[in-house]
Parts: structure tokens; C-alpha cells; sequence
């Protein structure tokens, strides 16, 4: 039995951290493009979602290359290592 909710809770962790890279890497691309006024609240949402997380990162990398911005790279490089240390603590159970 708990073998069962530590195996649910290791997919949630999965799951939830690849939708949300996923999100990020949609905001990204629709950072990039100007997008008609019927898609705005969709680009709004998903600043609203990512903007507070990556601005963590932003804080954290003071540098920049031009105009390359490599807080979403990181970001998404954190989400993937949280969720294998989570995976892995909960698995030793």
C-alpha cells in the first residue's frame, strides 16, 4: 500500500515538472512572435505561470550573452534534477 502512493506520487512529481517545462518552453515561443489579439490571454496565462519561476533564475544568472536569455535553459535543467532527487528520496522508502 504504500508502495503504491509513493508510486503515484513519483509520477505526479514526473508529470508535473515535464508539463510545466513543457509550459515554459511554449511562453518562450510565444515570447517570440506577436501573436492576435484572440491568443493574448494565452500568452498573458502563460507569463503568469512562468515569469515568477524564471525570475528566480534571472536573479541567480547576472549574466547574459547579448540578447540570449538562459534562464529557461536553467530552468528546465532545475525542474529535471528536482524531480530525479524527489524520485529518488522517495524511492528509498
Amino acid at each position: 500500500m504504500l508502495f503504491d502512493a509513493i508510486s503515484a506520487v513519483v509520477n505526479f512529481v514526473y508529470v508535473f515538472t515535464s508539463v510545466y517545462a513543457l509550459v515554459i518552453i511554449a511562453y518562450i515561443l510565444t515570447s517570440w512572435v506577436q501573436l492576435p489579439y484572440s491568443l493574448r490571454g494565452v500568452q498573458r496565462f502563460l507569463a503568469d505561470v512562468c515569469d515568477p519561476y524564471l525570475r528566480f533564475w534571472r536573479r541567480l544568472l547576472p549574466f547574459a550573452v547579448g540578447p540570449i536569455d538562459f534562464s529557461p535553459m536553467v530552468a528546465i535543467i532545475a525542474l529535471g534534477v528536482f524531480a530525479e532527487i524527489i524520485a529518488t528520496i522517495l524511492n528509498r522508502f
